[in-house]
């Protein structure tokens, strides 16, 4: 982030920065429970109304979040431009912003693309080797289901929460607002990206009675899942932090976290037995 948006940091002291990060990953988590515990609202009738419900809460937290932190930052309450810019909604360098992290975060999935690459080489192969030719009306279905493919996706609530609800409001809190608080509270950079993704992961230890209590899994399985959350999502917070310090843009780390949920985790071992 620009030296100009960082030399905030004479009006939050570290506790305060502290207290506040863990109020909002607290916060985060229980308003998702508080329709149920505290509205007493019915249960949800589908799995759609159920996740509707979460992307409000989710919403509302990232708002209430953003206004809090707007409130303790040390920046004048009509400098919306220098707000905006802290929070990292920007504009300039933004093809930059977009393209590096999104080139650099591929790498990880370069053996992933070359195992797709060799499949659909083979698939080729065998078309052409059966006599088929790359005709029109294959290009046509070809397009067909990738368009069937984009339009299934739309529709899908799941997809809505793990492409866009999901990254952007984590983004929101766990980037945006707490590594501005913790670089306005005076810690280092490479302190702030190494302490902020331990709310991010804090935030996912709901997880463990989810398993627990709700999917009937012993308590030994449900801690080895949800440990193996936690560390991965510890070293991807690592990777995020540092793009949101490096690059100053939001976009960033958000364009990396949508992109790794779509792919999921990196192939370690290829199920192709060879050439």
């Amino acid at each position: 982030m620009e030296q100009q948006e960082i030399d905030v940091a004479a009006g939050v002291s570290k506790s305060v920065a502290l207290i506040a990060c863990t109020a909002m990953s607290v916060f985060y988590v229980a308003i998702l429970y508080f329709p149920a515990l505290i509205l007493r609202l019915p249960p949800p009738s589908s799995f759609k109304s159920f996740l509707i419900r979460r992307f409000v809460c989710a919403a509302i937290s990232s708002i209430v979040s953003l206004v809090a932190c707007s409130l303790i930052l040390p920046i004048r309450r009509w400098d919306v431009a220098n707000l905006f810019g802290v929070f990292g909604f920007r504009l300039d360098h933004i093809w930059q912003a977009l393209v590096f992290p999104l080139s650099l975060t591929s790498l990880m999935y370069t053996g992933s693309f070359v195992s797709k690459l060799l499949l659909a080489h083979s698939t080729c192969s065998e078309h052409w080797n059966n006599g088929g030719n790359l005709s029109v009306d294959c290009i046509k279905g070809i397009l067909q289901q990738f368009i069937c493919c984009i339009l299934s996706m739309a529709s899908n609530v799941s997809c809505w929460r793990n492409y866009f609800v999901a990254p952007l409001t984590e983004e929101l809190v766990f980037r945006a607002c707490m590594i501005s608080l913790l670089l306005c509270g005076g810690f280092s950079t490479y302190t702030v990206i190494f302490l902020c993704p331990v709310f991010f992961s804090l935030a996912h230890l709901n997880h463990l009675l989810e398993f627990y209590l709700q999917k009937n899994c012993s308590f030994l399985k449900a801690c080895t899942v949800v440990g193996f959350q936690l560390g991965y999502t510890v070293i991807f917070g690592w990777y995020a932090s540092f793009l949101f310090v490096r690059t100053g843009h939001l976009v960033a780390p958000l364009v990396a976290h949508i992109f790794c949920n779509f792919m999921g985790l990196p192939a370690i071992v290829s199920h192709r037995s060879g050439m």
